[in-house]
């Protein structure tokens, strides 16, 4: 328990006694340490929590002189003042200004009998303080025992329960998505928004910190879990003294290790799903009841489904040069670590069907999602600045198909340094920005330039991008532009009699789509060194 003044006032040996009624409210000050001094202005000479004593060598006797001198002491900081009474010294009793100005200020004034020296005071000081500091010491020993013993229990929420009911602090694990694990009691089962928010600041960092707040009044504490990948979040809810603080890290890696064991005891059925994916895969051409059935026996019910390729990295770093030792532990290190990712992977997304498999230049990992998964959220989270392929949305037979496109994705991941989506709206705007930017729009002006040098060359190439965005309609051209089908054909012969070019040429057709795309904008703002490009000439 920590030393309050009436604490001292109660201990017959000292024999301190206060020189006015001091409140209720000032006796609960807690002292943390007692010193000595005859300063005029020692105020600055404290770090606040003192029981300061003096004999009052150079103490004024003027009333405002007084009230400078105990401002000065509690604006230091000082719990208390206390006057050295007896023979031979100034007082053998408090001066009446300054028991005035200690009254007005609110700063406890006690007295020291002649027959208590004042090293008397400081020992029962230190002595009571050691002896808090034996108990809160105790404390944490015997929780950090109880947590002990709870952790050779099952699972988590022994030792949450063992932890709230030793410290009254409510604690609660979640995933790495912020799904709860378990909590030490129903209260604590469903957190507060704000806590919803710290936890996912939390996740973001991975193992790099903790993060405190509060909300409705009530301290909130995120630890991260896990030893060497982040396995979950601890979330404390209240405020722990010190025992309870000081027991915090023994805590954190108790439950680290229980989500480490929990990760390894998942291990065989992480295979089993691994297994079931390269089932699926095996066949070329398998049936969609069949396809379905194994999708649904590890709860992916979607409709529709993608596939997703992942590069594992570290293994692709190696180089030709390394002993064959540093190339297999290089290797062993890589797999490992793509094996973790995968674990992660398949921990975020719904049916969690993942596999590792080897690949050039490094292991690739491999998955099939639900079509409504936000699957650039969990890997901006579990494979950051890795490249990633994304197939197009298929029924779960044909997913071979998408997973042999976010394979075909990975190089231009790599260029992007963004995970790629195959997206049927987006293949042409893949092409270009794969290009720089001014040989397209050199190519581009290579195939206008005719039109662009024409009266009316603008209406021209409007009409052609309109033709040509329409598939060939002549109608919807019309529509599109405002004006009669006649005019479209009449524009559209003469683009083609100043280009040399045939409409009904698929060659021609494609340079032509081609250049009135890149005039649309569909090239990168930026050329192949990264930096913003000039303008074409004579755009």
């Amino acid at each position: 328990m920590p030393l309050h003044l009436s604490d001292l006032l109660a201990r017959p040996d000292l024999g301190l006694s206060a020189s006015y009624d001091v409140p209720p409210r000032l006796l609960a000050r807690t002292i943390e340490a007692a010193t000595v001094s005859d300063l005029p202005a020692p105020g600055k000479w404290l770090q606040g929590g003192e029981l300061l004593m003096t004999i009052g060598l150079l103490l004024p006797e003027e009333p405002a002189a007084c009230r400078a001198y105990v401002r000065d002491v509690a604006e230091g900081g000082a719990a208390c003042l206390a006057l050295g009474l007896g023979q031979g010294l100034p007082y053998q009793e408090a001066p009446e200004p300054l028991v005035t100005a200690a009254e007005e200020a609110g700063l406890p004034l006690l007295t020291v009998p002649d027959e208590v020296p004042f090293i008397a005071v400081t020992k029962a000081v230190f002595d009571a303080r050691a002896e808090e500091q034996r108990a809160l010491l105790q404390r944490a020993f015997a929780t950090q025992r109880r947590l002990t013993a709870a952790a050779t229990g099952d699972g988590l929420r022994p030792m949450l329960a063992e932890w709230t009911a030793a410290t009254g602090v409510g604690a609660a694990v979640f995933d790495p998505l912020g799904r709860l694990l378990s909590a030490g009691e129903p209260a604590h089962r469903t957190p507060l928004a704000q806590a919803q928010d710290l936890i996912e600041r939390v996740a973001a960092r991975g193992l790099r910190g903790s993060a405190s707040s509060t909300a409705a009044g009530q301290q909130l504490e995120v630890q991260p879990l896990g030893a060497r990948r982040l396995r979950g979040l601890l979330l404390l809810t209240g405020r722990p003294d010190d025992a309870a603080r000081s027991v915090v890290p023994g805590l954190v890696s108790l439950l680290s290790l229980e989500l480490e064991r929990r990760h390894l005891r998942d291990e065989p059925e992480r295979r089993r799903r691994s297994a079931l994916l390269s089932e699926l895969l095996a066949d070329e051409d398998p049936a969609a009841g069949r396809a379905r059935d194994i999708l649904r026996s590890v709860g992916l019910t979607a409709e529709r489904v993608r596939g997703v390729v992942v590069a594992g990295g570290g293994a692709g770093g190696r180089t030709g040069s390394a002993a064959p030792d540093a190339e297999a532990g290089a290797a062993g290190a890589a797999d490992g670590a793509a094996q973790e990712m995968a674990a992660d992977l398949a921990l975020a997304m719904p049916g969690g069907l993942v596999r590792v498999v080897d690949g050039a230049p490094g292991a690739v990992i491999e998955a099939v999602v639900g079509e409504d998964l936000d699957i650039r959220d969990v890997l901006a989270r579990f494979a950051p600045r890795c490249p990633a392929g994304i197939g197009p949305a298929t029924a779960p037979e044909a997913v071979r198909v998408s997973l042999r496109q976010a394979t075909g994705l990975l190089a231009v991941s790599r260029s992007s340094g963004e995970p790629a989506e195959a997206r049927q709206s987006q293949a042409s705007r893949l092409l270009l920005d794969l290009g720089d930017r001014r040989t397209l729009h050199g190519y581009a002006d290579t195939v206008l330039s005719p039109l662009d040098l024409a009266d009316n060359g603008e209406e021209l190439i409007a009409t052609l991008t309109a033709w040509l965005e329409t598939g060939g309609a002549w109608d919807a051209t019309s529509r599109r532009l405002g004006v009669h089908r006649h005019t479209v054909r009449n524009r559209l012969d003469k683009a083609m009699d100043l280009t040399g070019r045939r409409l009904d040429d698929p060659d021609d057709r494609f340079d032509l789509w081609l250049a009135t795309r890149i005039r649309r904008g569909g090239a990168s703002a930026t050329g192949a060194d990264g930096r913003p490009a000039a303008p074409p000439p004579g755009r």
